[in-house]
């Protein structure tokens, strides 16, 4: 079964910028396979919430960046921490669909939230918003908290390119 999540997911962020996949869950395990399916490229992982005003202002910046930087092989992977409910399921797919169609996001399942971030950064302090730069190779490479600006993420991403 984790490796059927695994391969919806790969599949799922491949997909064209206009026709994002509806919100599923992540587990840790889950992530962790993913992130390794996505190695040669350079992956951009969101953290982000729906009730964080800085995080909705930049998920348009981070589109654009996946798509202006498309030539890099860069890969956005958006992950909602708010609270997962059944419930909080639905309004994230609600917010991301009204504002941020071709977003491909995901919702952490009941994991604590330390415990999924800490599958790319175990000493993540709970800032959102909060961007991982992984390199090709798979490690981190930045970690970026607070809203930044297009300019500078296109910088973080080329940096780790090198």
């Amino acid at each position: 079964m984790r490796f059927f999540h695994a391969a919806l997911f790969a599949l799922s962020i491949v997909g064209s910028a206009h026709a994002a996949s509806p919100v599923a869950t992540i587990s840790p395990p889950q992530l962790e396979q993913a992130l390794k399916a996505e190695q040669g490229n350079i992956v951009v992982v969101n953290l982000w919430a729906t009730w964080c005003a800085p995080c909705l202002v930049e998920i348009p910046d981070l589109m654009k960046l996946e798509k202006d930087l498309a030539e890099l092989k860069v890969k956005l992977i958006g992950i909602s921490v708010d609270e997962p409910r059944a419930a909080t399921l639905g309004q994230i797919e609600a917010l991301r669909a009204q504002r941020f169609p071709g977003f491909n996001t995901y919702a952490r399942d009941k994991t604590e939230v330390d415990t999924l971030v800490s599958v790319i950064d175990p000493a993540w302090n709970e800032v959102v918003p909060t961007t991982y730069i992984l390199g090709r190779d798979g490690k981190l490479k930045t970690r970026i908290q607070g809203k930044k600006s297009l300019d500078e993420f296109k910088a973080a991403v080329r940096a780790a390119a090198q």
